[in-house]
């Protein structure tokens, strides 16, 4: 795993909107990863969405940006325990995506994935109803690579390895399927609020 910052103890700064056990990063924005960042251009880029679904289907960079733009505006939280505050991303709501494959109704669980080969499980629920995003801005300016760039999934609601770097597609399943850190231990779902950091939490 190449990190640089964030697994190391920090003061805690009480905020109100902190979930149990993290601290304010503030400025800082450490880089964590399970693999080598990717030489992706946006050129290069490609996005899907298939399994349980009606109309499986292949986004590129420009057909992405063809559609709706939205932002994110709120805060992250990762499970090596730093949050940020008023972080604002840009990109395209993941129910676009989601309303253009039209999802069978026995699609209950996803598997997101990255053009790394890096995987993380989600609950569909947790995609859906304005939750989720593929984003490739950050404060504005196009998201860097080291961050996920030049695009990300999205699900800030949730510890940030759900929000999977350099996505590929996302599959759906009519079950849970455990991704690379929930097979290494993590917690199934990652709420940080719960503080769903590992298996058991």
């Amino acid at each position: 795993m190449n990190v640089t910052r964030g697994f190391t103890g920090r003061p805690r700064v009480h905020h109100p909107g902190l979930p149990p056990g993290q601290y304010d990063a503030g400025d800082d924005w450490p880089v964590l990863s399970a693999e080598v960042t990717p030489d992706l251009a946006p050129a290069d880029w490609t996005f899907r969405i298939d399994g349980l679904v009606a109309r499986p289907h292949t986004w590129d960079w420009d057909a992405a940006h063809a559609l709706p733009g939205s932002v994110y505006e709120g805060d992250i939280h990762c499970v090596t325990s730093w949050s940020k505050f008023g972080v604002r991303f840009g990109g395209v709501s993941l129910d676009v995506f989601l309303d253009a494959v039209r999802p069978h109704a026995s699609a209950t669980h996803a598997v997101a994935y990255s053009h790394s080969g890096y995987t993380t499980n989600l609950p569909l629920a947790d995609l859906t109803g304005g939750r989720a995003w593929i984003a490739w801005e950050y404060g504005g300016e196009p998201l860097p690579a080291e961050h996920g760039g030049p695009a990300r999934l999205l699900v800030p609601h949730l510890y940030f390895w759900k929000s999977a770097k350099w996505i590929a597609g996302i599959r759906l399943l009519d079950h849970d399927e455990p991704g690379f850190w929930e097979q290494n231990g993590y917690h199934a779902r990652g709420n940080p609020w719960e503080e769903q950091r590992y298996s058991g939490d």
